[in-house]
């Protein structure tokens, strides 16, 4: 690559006279111009780089919503390359570009955690939607728990949200949700993509759920490695649970004023998130009273009698047990929603009591996500 072009991907795109109906993207570095989203969902991108012979947006993954990509842009005659996508699905869609061959963010957008990687990723409004914006409500503060575990032989970071008031009422005890993210994401994404704070200030502020912790930490816990090897990525169910249940519950419980009985805990994640939550709560029911599974990956032959370790063999117990079973997903993502379905004919035939929620027209995305926070949130931890 060229200093010319390594120059022109740092530079923003020019801002100019707008003559349309579109906007800068919400998700842009503060000042940039590109991307732009338009009243009818198109998004317009932008990139100088005079240097290039090809230059295209790539969507991240098939279903996403910007469409499946890629892209190709047109240069103009000053070595400006911009193209139009047809109208997007409302919300925030991972994307980044392909500057001759090589794989690179835009400039213009904030990064965020996706893939495995740092990513770009653009924000597509949902007219006259708002429970995820950050409105003039009261805020909760999202804070970062810093420690070292055992399990991996690492320092790790859990982000916890507390919410408005938590240090106005030092007697009071709060109860903690324990919220996953998904494959290659890490514990930043339920804020940066999902605005996971702004849903529960939102909610708090209509009155429409219990105050609580938010505590979100990286799904991936590998045992200890000698050397310089660097921790995978790859799912690791029982070293996770191991950090969650040995380390993490402890550390917030001594950390925080929370509520340290079961009642008081929920687990809940999306994708490889949903199924720590299904497969670490429902095999630890005496630590977690309320389950919810945002598109968990479907189960290759699902039986009611064995999965889980049997957990939903007697359904009468588990009833009297567990406070809330939540299962969702968005119609646009097929394996995952069908999944879902069927896991729900094999529990109403067992008879065991749960609530399923499918999100009209949304794919394996953040869209999907943010509104099943928006609806398990309020119905944990009541009377």
């Amino acid at each position: 690559m060229g200093p010319l072009l390594l120059l022109a991907l740092l530079a923003h795109a020019p801002a100019g006279a707008q003559a349309d109906d579109s906007i800068p993207a919400s998700s842009n570095v503060p000042g940039a111009a590109y991307p732009r989203v338009h009243t009818d969902g198109r998004v317009s991108f932008r990139l100088r780089a005079p240097e290039a012979t090809s230059v295209r947006v790539q969507p991240g993954g098939a279903d996403n919503g910007l469409g499946p990509g890629p892209f190709d842009m047109r240069r103009d005659a000053e070595g400006t390359w911009a193209v139009t996508t047809p109208p997007a699905v409302p919300g925030f869609h991972y994307y980044w570009l392909v500057v001759d061959g090589v794989a690179v963010n835009d400039p213009g957008s904030e990064t965020y955690f996706g893939w495995g990687r740092p990513t770009s990723g653009v924000e597509v409004p949902e007219p006259g939607v708002d429970f995820y914006d950050a409105r003039d409500v009261p805020h909760g503060e999202v804070r970062a728990l810093w420690y070292h575990s055992e399990v991996t032989g690492t320092v790790r970071r859990a982000l916890v949200y507390t919410p408005p008031g938590y240090d106005d009422e030092p007697d009071r005890r709060y109860p903690v949700l324990y919220l996953q993210h998904g494959a290659g994401e890490d514990e930043r994404a339920w804020t940066a993509q999902g605005r996971a704070n702004f849903i529960l200030d939102n909610l708090l502020a209509e009155g429409r759920a219990e105050p609580m912790l938010l505590v979100m930490e990286r799904g991936y816990a590998e045992a200890a490695r000698g050397g310089d090897r660097p921790a995978s990525t790859r799912p690791d169910p029982v070293g996770f649970e191991a950090v969650l249940l040995g380390e993490l519950i402890p550390l917030v419980d001594a950390t925080y004023r929370t509520g340290a009985e079961r009642e008081h805990r929920a687990l809940a994640g999306l994708s490889m998130g949903a199924r720590q939550a299904l497969t670490i709560g429902l095999g630890h029911r005496e630590e977690f009273a309320w389950i919810g599974a945002m598109s968990p990956p479907p189960v290759e032959g699902f039986d009611v009698e064995t999965a889980y370790g049997g957990a939903f063999g007697e359904p009468g117990a588990f009833n009297t047990q567990m406070r809330l079973l939540w299962l969702g997903a968005g119609t646009g993502e097929e394996r995952f929603v069908a999944g879902v379905r069927t896991m729900c004919e094999g529990l109403e035939r067992q008879g065991i009591e749960h609530v399923v929620y499918e999100s009209a027209g949304t794919a394996h995305e953040w869209q999907t996500w943010r509104r099943s926070l928006h609806e398990l949130a309020p119905l944990l931890f009541g009377d």
